[in-house]
Order: structure tokens, then sequence, then C-alpha cells
């Protein structure tokens, strides 16, 4: 099949969801031409990678000040500002011209910030008759609205508070709306769905069962030669890490609250534990975290780690004892919790981080929801290497289980082969 994958941001390892549908559609026989924009030139390597495996690449350049001329704008209007923030015409000419030029089979477009372009491919179809009618899949990944919701009740910065809270009646409105302007929308786990399907229920009541039909559950997987399997010798057996992109709300609140309100009841048992926090774009407050901390008894080694953006997540996963996934708020699946499960690093997680995955605490990982429990539950394993060794190896098997991308490649080549529904 010859698709034409949407994306607002430069997919790459990180943005793993449409990073590892490209890379996975490709290596099945597919052609893949991605339609995309650049911040950087990081971002621009990306692509370049990712032209490197044979995707065809259509990006523009986009500009920070051209995003926040888009917000500002959106303020004034009915749409969220994730559904403008990444609107550049030039890129959305140069897919109209690519749907001219070629002949795809399906139109997949990411991601809230993407929506925009999958209402513009759909209305440009509508009105070039020389072309055929095509399904579009919007993958939503998570329901932005549920999220949202969490955020205004649980986020412990200012800024995530006012804007989730600006955001949140638009966004559901929106959200509702696109469901009922696509053959698909794709989301990555049922309580995803769940919402979704909520929302539905409160703005289009009368078509609810008809749209409810039309939301897939693609679940997220993990790369598991790169994210291999290490047993827990030599590893670093006091190290704790928690990884992610640390300028996203939900990450930034979940490490605040494991070095201030879970970490002060492990290290008054066990002052040798450090803390890594691991992943690109720290915010300031991340930062201040290993700032204001004392270092290693005995060692003057920091206590608490922000490395930023790393050559290899993998390895300094697969380095540490343990890892977490505090998170107070979130939606869709966790690959934090995923990918640390892959490398045999046994994870303690809040029940919000693992909502999506069907494993059971104490046998995949082990799951709390206080500081109290949470700390707990890092003492218990940072005590005993057997008990690591088990649950690090419970939670492989469980990855291997249910989280293949060649399985999720599968059901997207099926929804590619659905009939466009024609106004």
């Amino acid at each position: 099949m010859n698709i034409l994958f949407v994306a607002p941001y430069a997919p790459n390892p990180v943005r793993v969801r449409p990073y590892e549908f490209i890379r996975t559609l490709l290596r099945r026989g597919h052609s893949v031409t991605v339609g995309s924009l650049w911040t950087s030139e990081q971002e621009r390597a990306d692509l370049a990678t990712l032209e490197g495996f044979g995707a065809r690449i259509i990006a523009e350049p986009m500009r920070t000040v051209n995003s926040l001329f888009n917000s500002a704008l959106a303020l004034f209007r009915s749409t969220p500002l994730q559904a403008s923030y990444s609107w550049n015409p030039d890129l959305m000419a140069r897919l109209c011209a690519a749907l001219q030029a070629d002949r795809f089979d399906a139109v997949h477009v990411e991601h809230l910030r993407g929506s925009r372009y999958a209402v513009g491919v759909r209305n440009f179809l509508a009105r070039t008759s020389s072309i055929p009618r095509l399904p579009i899949l919007w993958d939503s990944v998570d329901s932005i609205s549920f999220l949202f919701e969490q955020a205004v009740k649980s986020s412990r910065t200012l800024r995530g508070r006012l804007i989730t809270g600006v955001e949140l009646g638009r966004t559901r409105r929106h959200e509702a709306w696109l469901v009922r302007q696509f053959e698909r929308t794709l989301v990555t786990s049922a309580l995803d769905k769940a919402a979704f399907v909520g929302l539905l229920g409160e703005y289009a009541a009368d078509e609810l069962p008809l749209l409810a039909e039309r939301i897939e559950v693609i679940p997220n997987g993990v790369d598991l030669d790169v994210f291999a399997f290490r047993d827990q010798t030599a590893r670093a057996s006091s190290r704790i890490i928690f990884s992610g992109k640390m300028s996203y709300h939900a990450n930034v609140t979940a490490a605040l609250y494991l070095v201030n309100d879970i970490m002060p009841l492990v290290w008054a048992q066990r002052p040798d534990v450090e803390v890594w926090i691991v992943g690109r774009d720290p915010t300031a407050e991340v930062r201040k975290l290993a700032a204001n901390q004392p270092t290693l008894p005995g060692s003057g080694q920091p206590r608490v780690v922000v490395t930023g953006g790393v050559p290899s997540m993998p390895e300094y996963i697969q380095s540490a004892a343990v890892a977490v996934a505090p998170l107070l708020y979130g939606a869709g699946i966790q690959n934090k919790a995923l990918e640390a499960m892959a490398c045999g690093t046994p994870v303690v997680a809040t029940h919000q981080a693992t909502a999506a995955l069907t494993v059971v605490s104490d046998r995949e990982l082990l799951i709390a929801d206080t500081p109290e429990a949470f700390a707990e539950a890092l003492l218990k394993l940072l005590a005993d290497p057997r008990l690591r060794a088990q649950i690090g190896e419970a939670g492989r098997r469980y990855v291997e289980t249910h989280h293949s991308w060649d399985a999720a490649a599968g059901a997207l080549e099926q929804l590619y082969r659905i009939q466009p529904f024609v106004d």
C-alpha cells in the first residue's frame, strides 16, 4: 500500500508512536510519504533518518513565532490551541500537491496538533473530483480532554493548571466533532476510547452507536531489540530512574512528586539511593530538583541527577536497579513503563501510569498510589535482588506478549483498507 502519513512534528525515538509506525510499515513493504514540520536542525536530521529508512519526506520549517501567532488567533475562536499550534499553510499546499501527483491508498494523521491537516485533506478530496476518496485515519493517540480533566485537578505547576483549564471545554467539543469527520479515530487504550465515547454522548448522543464503532484501540509497542533485556547483574544497585520528555507537564508533576514527596521517605532509611531523571528538555522546576539536594553520603556524588537528553535511553534504563512512573495524571499508554519492563528493569508505578495496561501488581510490576506506599515498594525492591530479578523477568514477558509494533502495524493495514465514506 501507499500511505500518506502526516505528523505535526518530526517523528523520532522520543515521539515513538509515529516513528515506529512509519518504520514498521516500511519494513513490511509499504510505501510511506511523511508530511511533517521541523523546528530545529535536530528535527531535520530526524526526518533525514526516516528518509534513510525509505520514506519519502515532505517537510516545511515551523518557526516558534508562527506557532505562537496561531495560538493567539485560536484564543478568539472555538478551536483549541493544540489544534492550531502546528498549522502551516505551506505544508498543507504540499500535501494537496502530493495527493494530486500520486495515488495513495490511505491518509494517516497524527495527534490533535495534526488534526487540522486531516480536516484539510478531507475538504480537498471532497472538492477534487479527479481524486478518489481515501480513508482518513486520525490518530488522536490519547484523549487530550481526558488528560486535561486530570491536569486541572492534579498538576503541580501553575502554568499546567492555567493552560489546561482554559483549553478543557473547547478541547472536549472539538474532539467530539473530529470523530465525526473521519473513517477512523485511533487511540492507544480502552480508557481513551471510553473517554471519547463519553464526549460523543454529550455532544452527539443520537450518533453514538455508529461513532463509537469508528474509534479503534491500537496500543503502543516497544522495540524489543533496542530496549533489550538485561539481568540484574552489573546494575547500579541503589539507582532509581524516571524517564521521559521532561518538558511534558504530566512528567514535570511526576518528577516533583517523586523527589519532594516520595524520596524523603526512602532516604530516611536508605540515604545512599540516587535518583536519575532522564529525558529531553527538563524545565526549570525539574532542574532545580537536582540543585536543591545534598550529595550522597561518603561519595559526594549528586543524590538527584537531571541529565537532559541522552544518546541512548535504553543504556540508562538498563543500568538502574528500579524504574519509576509516579504519574499523578495521564492518558494513554505510558511508554516509560513498557520500555523499562522490556529492559528487565522492575517498575514501581501509580495506577494512573498503568491503567491502560493489563498488568497485575506484584507480578509484572508494583503499583502504589500514596507516597508512603510508593516508598515502601521502592525499599522492598532495593533490598531484594531476587525480587528485582523476578519482577523484571515477568515484565519483559508481558511486553513481549502484548506490545509488538508488528501487531500494531497489522491492525493499521486492515484499517487502511476500509471503505471511505462519502458526504
